[in-house]
């Protein structure tokens, strides 16, 4: 397919996604790539405000003449081109998303980079991905990607998913994940760039010594004396990288 989009097309998931995410009456939602609407039909009466966002012009059209989605903001558009806070509905709000696997992490990054519109978010993703995410450090599964998002959410794996639930079957299982932000983050707003870039060279060396990945950052050496250098990337906690820019 030309999105990469893998339809629910199982009731019982359906209402067990519905259930994980309770929606309430005063909620304002944003679902990225909706589909068929199978989702949206089970949340959009519940709630005060519901957008979708999709890119896929064929099943726009779909939404815009279905008939129990009158009301609903439906807007055609790459997602990861959308601000949340020029969404036609109030902010914060909450998200769900049923997105192509190839876009997770630029979808956690979107996240991220805007944390003051949204207040829950939950994301069908690929299983491996989702345990990425919640890999502690020193594992195989520790990544750049479980540092710069637990820096700014509390990630939690909800349920994992068998491909026959879904059409056409991806090759691979999946999970419902939940991201919740935490109440101070880990770090500043103005040290993001400076974290994605140490993070980023650390972990293109994840099997080298910090010294040698990062000998061109301008570490003070109280940090370097706080923090063993002869270790590993992937050894150091949340709270460990967050001293290497918050000094």
């Amino acid at each position: 397919m030309k999105w990469g989009q893998n339809f629910v097309v199982d009731k019982n998931l359906i209402k067990r996604i519905v259930d994980n995410i309770s929606p309430g009456e005063n909620d304002n939602f944003l679902e990225i790539g909706p589909g068929d609407g199978s989702l949206t039909r089970q949340i959009y009466p519940h709630v005060n405000e519901m957008v979708v966002v999709e890119i896929d012009p064929l099943l726009i059209k779909k939404l815009q003449i279905a008939k129990n989605l009158k009301g609903l903001h439906i807007i055609h558009k790459d997602i990861l081109l959308q601000d949340i806070c020029d969404l036609p509905i109030s902010n914060p709000l909450r998200v769900v998303g049923n997105i192509p696997y190839n876009i997770t992490s630029p979808i956690i990054f979107w996240l991220i980079e805007q944390l003051d519109f949204w207040n829950d978010a939950f994301i069908m993703m690929q299983k491996e991905v989702a345990e990425r995410l919640i890999s502690k450090p020193g594992s195989k599964n520790y990544s750049r990607l479980t540092v710069m998002a637990g820096m700014y959410v509390d990630v939690k794996l909800c349920f994992k998913i068998t491909p026959e639930v879904f059409y056409p079957k991806p090759k691979v299982h999946s999970a419902i994940v939940r991201f919740t932000k935490k109440r101070i983050p880990l770090i500043s707003d103005n040290n993001y760039l400076k974290l994605n870039k140490i993070v980023r060279k650390a972990f293109s060396m994840r099997r080298k010594m910090l010294k040698n990945s990062l000998h061109e950052f301008n570490i003070p050496e109280n940090i370097k004396n706080e923090i063993d250098f002869s270790r590993r990337p992937e050894t150091l906690s949340l709270n460990e990288f967050s001293r290497l820019v918050e000094n």
